[in-house]
């Protein structure tokens, strides 16, 4: 059996197993071309149940064909179930008309759809469901649904485009670069890492795949959060959205999605009268909803996937209940969800393992739990055609095999990397929230990047990460806009990591590396300053961290367990 046929298998034995149960059958299924407000018609198929004058609709709107045969499940079980499922194809994609192209169309599309939907004889009451870009297609027009429509579930995606695409102005290259690659509207043969290397990336393209992606370029070319592009048009409305919606909402979402970041945004940014009703859950999951650990016991985690967006439209459409606000966090080591009352999580105690450079043991310095006396540096040679390779990462997409928590290799195993440990921990401490490393540092370059990974290293010497990010020193401390470095200065630089929560076991050290990549989680640096879809070469740089005395760099570890 194929994986494609095994997955499809899986799905159907999740609805044999989910509830709801079927309470009737699928009567029939239709389709037609639907006319949107430039003429073009788009793809629309529909599964009714059976015996029923008017039934709630549940609304998807995709662009991937290859997840046909999945949906045309989910509309099957769904209108056994008394729903109207309802299946749209985006522009361009399942047999729709129009040209694809990504994000431009999707909101007015949906609208009229929604409208069309809302105006006919058998609908009672709407909801719409969708992960990744077919929440995308949700979120862009949850700020203006006819009152038909009563909730929306929405999975690993957010609104806030610049963080999905850039952290402190380096570009999510794994995740967009591939996106763009596979999505580009005809069959590329590059090699995808031979794409992610190519300088300058402002014309890979046209150079490797033979086709013009302004869009893409768009991406790549502007890094400034202030920027236009950013602030005005699409990407500023769809930002502004989740403040303006007036229904509840299911956000699920990963510790090992590369949407969490903009996801806990969009949540945070939801309107009072949304969040009154709305749910955020966020389980120990990749992009895809599999699981992302290794060496965790995941006893208490069923996959719910068909089964929580039932129950959810099962409250909101056929009870026409509003749900109790909650969040919902798995807690990675602890194997347990924990509810909480709001996000984010608010901090009971800071920990803090301040760095020390001046000694090493077995190829790490120390983290100590107060500030050594004595200033001291250590110093690496970051030389961007040798990039570090991601292995564990919350925020990548193509290069599945090295997403999420995953075993990593000993102390000093290269000479770019500096490694920190702590002392083993004498009683278990739960995570929960934005680890930060406080460093101060120096390179020889006018920019450049600096990158932080936080480990858990057990009683026995396994080692798994726990979270990594990246800053540069042109965006250093969450700039909006491109600033400036004096090479050999050194400055205060915030390495702000994803939220987690996470439980450490008793007996284990924390363990820090700094370096200076993390490819392909992150584009390479080239050590020249500017945008870096522009440069077109690269060069080494020496780089310094600084500990100790009026340097006190520190891991700053937010810890906090439910009442």
């Amino acid at each position: 059996m194929s994986k494609a046929s095994q997955r499809l298998a899986a799905l159907k034995q999740l609805y044999r197993s989910a509830t709801p149960a079927p309470t009737t059958r699928l009567a029939r299924r239709e389709e037609l071309l639907l006319p949107m407000a430039d003429g073009v018609e788009l793809r629309t198929v529909f599964f009714f149940p059976a015996k029923r004058e008017q039934a709630p609709i549940v609304l998807q709107r995709c662009c991937y064909p290859g997840m046909a045969q999945e949906i045309e499940i989910h509309g099957e079980e769904y209108a056994k179930r008394g729903f109207i499922f309802v299946l749209q194809w985006c522009r361009g994609t399942g047999g729709s008309q129009g040209e694809w192209e990504p994000n431009v169309n999707e909101r007015a599309d949906g609208l009229t759809t929604l409208h069309y939907l809302a105006a006919q004889p058998y609908t009672d009451g709407i909801g719409y469901w969708g992960n990744s870009y077919l929440a995308l297609t949700g979120w862009c027009m949850a700020d203006a649904l006819p009152p038909q429509v009563k909730s929306m579930y929405l999975g690993v995606y957010g609104t806030d485009r610049h963080t999905s695409a850039y952290q402190d102005g380096l570009f999510r290259q794994d995740i967009l670069t591939a996106w763009a690659q596979e999505n580009a509207g005809v069959p590329i043969a590059s090699n995808m890492m031979d794409s992610y290397r190519y300088r300058p990336q402002l014309h890979v393209d046209e150079a490797l795949w033979g086709v013009s992606l302004p869009w893409y370029r768009d991406w790549i070319s502007h890094t400034d959060r202030s920027d236009p592009y950013w602030s005005q048009g699409f990407w500023k409305m769809l930002k502004d959205i989740p403040g303006k919606v007036n229904i509840p909402v299911f956000i699920r979402e990963g510790w090992y999605d590369h949407h969490l970041g903009s996801a806990l945004v969009t949540y945070q940014d939801l309107s009072p009268q949304a969040k009154a009703h709305s749910i955020l859950q966020i389980g120990p999951w990749n992009h895809g909803y599999g699981l992302a650990l290794t060496h965790h016991k995941a006893e208490r985690l069923a996959d719910d996937s068909v089964q929580s967006p039932l129950v959810w439209f099962e409250e909101t459409l056929l009870q026409k209940r509003l749900p109790q606000k909650a969040v919902q966090l798995y807690a990675i080591g602890a194997d347990r969800w924990e509810t909480w009352p709001d996000f984010p999580v608010r901090a009971r105690q800071i920990q803090h393992f301040y760095l020390d450079a001046g000694a090493t043991q077995d190829g790490a310095h120390a983290l100590l739990p107060l500030p050594p006396g004595a200033q001291a540096q250590a110093s690496y040679v970051y030389d961007p055609e040798d990039p570090v390779l991601s292995h564990g990462a919350e925020s990548l997409f193509h290069t599945r095999e090295e997403i999420g928590s995953l075993p990593q290799p000993a102390c000093g195993y290269r000479a770019d990397v500096v490694s920190f440990l702590s002392a083993p921990t004498a009683q278990a401490f739960e995570i929960n929230g934005k680890l930060n490393a406080r460093l101060f540092v120096a390179s020889s370059a006018e920019d450049t990047a600096f990158t932080a990974k936080v480990m858990e290293v057990f009683a026995d010497g396994t080692t798994v990460n726990i979270r990594g990010g990246i800053t540069t020193l042109a965006y250093r401390n969450g700039a909006s806009q491109r600033g400036s470095y004096t090479p050999g200065t050194v400055v205060e630089v915030n390495i702000t990591l994803w939220d987690i929560a996470w439980l450490v076991q008793p007996g284990s050290r924390i363990r820090l590396d700094i370096a200076s990549s993390d490819f392909p989680q992150y584009a390479v640096h080239s050590n020249y300053p500017g945008v870096w879809a522009c440069q077109a070469r690269t060069r080494p740089a020496t780089q310094r961290i600084f500990t100790g005395g009026a340097y006190p760099s520190v891991l700053e570890i937010p810890c906090a367990t439910p009442d």
